[in-house]
């Protein structure tokens, strides 16, 4: 409606003479072109600074994350020192550590092989999961506390809800206090249909092979950093799910808290 607004020639008035109405005509619809022309001009520049404007805002809200960095560490030192902890020091993480989590989760990575492919390996390549991360107050350096995507393709975090989540994240995990005493919690989740599509009812059985992949990676990298984390399965879906405002084609699968042991 406001383009046929635009692209409508404006009447502009002739006055005709004996000798000149032809040429007063055309005149006037040269006139009429270029005015058309000048606002369809216009209308074009304002569609695409909107657009440009709105992905330079969607770009801005996004956290860019550093590189992932670990010590070198024999794998046997890393899977004897591995454990399950619930219970954390109020202590922040750093946040150069938070992006190598986050990485080792399930992060994009290339080989020579296959080339771009993930740290944990998924069947047919479809990827399922994505991780969210509930972020307490003073929790990570630098980071406001808050409910977060991480953007795998980007290596980036994405702002969800800017309020502290942990208290409700807890309830629905059973009560499980240790959930909102931990400075952070990754909750893995799976978009299924990703799989099952191809894969059909097997297809299921791999995401959850793919969930367990991922969450190993977790223990390895918070072990090697330094932290702590346990897996939690026991928690009602649909209060994860509420709490993390997720679509609804999202099921959640692991909530991991992590953060230095008492």
């Amino acid at each position: 409606m406001i383009l046929n607004v635009f692209f409508t020639p404006l009447e502009i008035p002739a006055v005709y003479g004996k000798d000149d109405k032809d040429k007063v005509l055309i005149s006037n619809g040269r006139r009429r072109i270029k005015i058309s022309s000048f606002l369809a001009g216009v209308t074009l520049c304002v569609f695409i600074g909107l657009t440009l404007s709105a992905y330079a805002n969607n770009s801005a809200m996004k956290i860019k994350l550093k590189p992932p960095h670990f010590k070198e560490e024999t794998l046997k030192s890393l899977l004897e020192r591995r454990l399950s902890v619930r219970d954390f020091q109020d202590r922040a993480i750093p946040f150069n550590e938070l992006s190598s989590i986050l990485w080792a989760t399930c992060g994009k990575k290339y080989d020579s092989v296959t080339g771009a492919t993930r740290t944990a390996p998924s069947a047919g390549a479809a990827y399922p999961l994505e991780l969210y991360l509930a972020v307490g107050k003073d929790a990570v350096d630098g980071l406001r506390p808050g409910l977060y995507r991480y953007i795998i393709e980007e290596h980036a975090l994405e702002p969800v809800l800017e309020e502290d989540i942990r208290t409700e994240l807890s309830r629905a995990c059973l009560g499980q206090d240790f959930i909102r005493q931990a400075p952070i919690s990754l909750v893995i989740v799976a978009d299924f249909k990703r799989t099952t599509q191809r894969y059909g009812e097997r297809g299921e059985n791999y995401v959850y092979m793919e969930a367990g992949h991922a969450s190993q990676n977790t223990y390895l990298a918070v072990t090697a950093l330094g932290l702590s984390t346990v897996e939690v399965g026991a928690f009602l879906n649909d209060r994860v799910s509420k709490a993390l405002s997720l679509d609804e084609k999202y099921i959640p699968l692991i909530v991991m808290p992590i953060g230095y042991a008492k």
